[in-house]
């Protein structure tokens, strides 16, 4: 069993979102094979209670407390060069100095680095451990979709960024071993962008627990029993779903509710902005956080995925699917998963196919429950955890392998 430095830029547990979901799981598999010093920030206060847990997952920790508001004052310096925001956002000199001290008294055999930020500190190690990293996404690209969605100063800013974390990314990936992103077509669109590194970087897939995710019909509904509920879950202060749920309050609930005038929309998730509070009223409920999505899962009569703007492979949607729930989503997030209709997966871009297809949902449930059963079925053939990550295995870097 050898050692392995692992940099993660939130603290991958409760894996209750996204990106912790990944990195947890990341986690998990790297343990079955080696010791692992694991560094990270915690950039959400509520995730201090779990610290304890993460601990004794994972004993070799190195944790830092970050505040959103000093990060951004922190980045502010990156202005001055041709240097991303979100990168400086990071810099930490005490982090910066435990990695130095695990490669010094652990000679780590790789170092395993989730998301591109926080490469700046495998980097300066390069010549003695070498880096494995997963980007998950294309950044980049995905701030230059924000600039097209702004105006003025943030447009700027925000191509600004995108400019800058591609150099960044570059050069990030050409001093790798290997480059991960989560699907084939973000692969493919990176090595685009960087055709001098087109050799190292491949797709390493999401998954879903399928034993976590399982259909409970007997647990209580958190629902009124008049409601026909649609649910969104996600992390409600991340900008694609917030972007996301605003839009379908305004431009396609209203439709629904002209046909079921019981249609509520449920958005389930943590940190509500002031945007997604705001939603709350009649047909609309922001629960905030919740201690379990699974039952909002279970007893939806739609489960939907609004997400105009948003790269890779949706854990929200493989969740819902494993849950036995068909469902609706854009175009974008569904070609990464390559479900068909008959599969679970429905796809609308227009608030009109939208509207169709949940009324498509509330007016056959026996249609809606045959297509959960052959969602969960998809995804539980083509989205385990260890499948996945075991292609990392044979990229290990060589003379190191385990």
């Amino acid at each position: 069993m050898g050692n392995v430095l692992y940099l993660v830029h939130r603290m991958p547990y409760p894996p209750d979102k996204g990106d912790k979901v990944r990195s947890y799981h990341l986690l998990k598999h790297l343990q079955r094979r080696h010791r692992v010093f694991l560094g990270t920030f915690i950039d959400d206060p509520q995730d201090e209670a779990h610290l304890p847990a993460l601990r004794a997952l994972c004993p070799d920790l190195h944790v830092e407390r970050l505040s959103p508001a000093w990060g951004k004052l922190r980045s502010l310096p990156a202005m001055l060069c041709e240097e991303p925001l979100s990168v400086r956002f990071y810099r930490s000199q005490r982090m910066r100095d435990w990695v130095a001290s695990v490669v010094r008294d652990h000679r780590p055999e790789a170092a395993v680095v989730f998301s591109g930020a926080m490469a700046q500190f495998a980097m300066p190690h390069i010549a003695q451990v070498p880096m494995l990293l997963d980007l998950v996404d294309v950044d980049s690209v995905k701030w230059a979709q924000y600039a097209q969605a702004r105006r003025g100063p943030m447009a700027w800013l925000y191509q600004r960024e995108s400019r800058c974390l591609l150099a960044f990314e570059r050069e990030a990936v050409a001093i790798s071993e290997h480059a991960f992103l989560v699907t084939d077509k973000e692969a493919a669109l990176f090595r685009s962008l960087a055709p001098e590194s087109q050799h190292k970087v491949q797709a390493l897939c999401n998954g879903v627990d399928a034993s976590v995710f399982a259909p409970e019909p007997h647990s209580p509904s958190p629902f009124a029993s008049t409601d026909r509920p649609i649910v969104f879950t996600g992390a409600m202060d991340y900008w694609p779903n917030v972007d996301g749920v605003i839009w379908f309050a305004r431009e396609v609930l209203p439709q629904v509710r002209q046909r079921w005038p019981h249609a509520t929309f449920h958005v389930v998730g943590r940190n509500p902005t002031p945007e997604v509070r705001a939603l709350q009223g009649p047909g609309v409920t922001v629960t905030g956080t919740v201690p379990d999505v699974r039952p909002y899962l279970q007893h939806a009569h739609a489960v939907v995925a609004p997400l105009r703007v948003a790269r890779g492979i949706q854990n929200k949607i493989l969740e819902a699917m494993a849950m036995a729930q068909p469902v609706i989503t854009v175009h974008g997030c569904a070609e990464a998963i390559s479900a068909t209709p008959a599969q679970g997966l429905w796809v609308a871009d227009s608030p009109e196919e939208w509207s169709q297809a949940i009324d498509r949902s509330l007016s056959s449930p026996q249609a809606h429950v045959q297509a959960g059963l052959n969602a969960r079925h998809f995804v539980v053939e083509h989205f385990s955890w260890q499948a996945h990550l075991s292609g990392l295995d044979a990229l290990w870097p060589q003379g190191v392998r385990s």
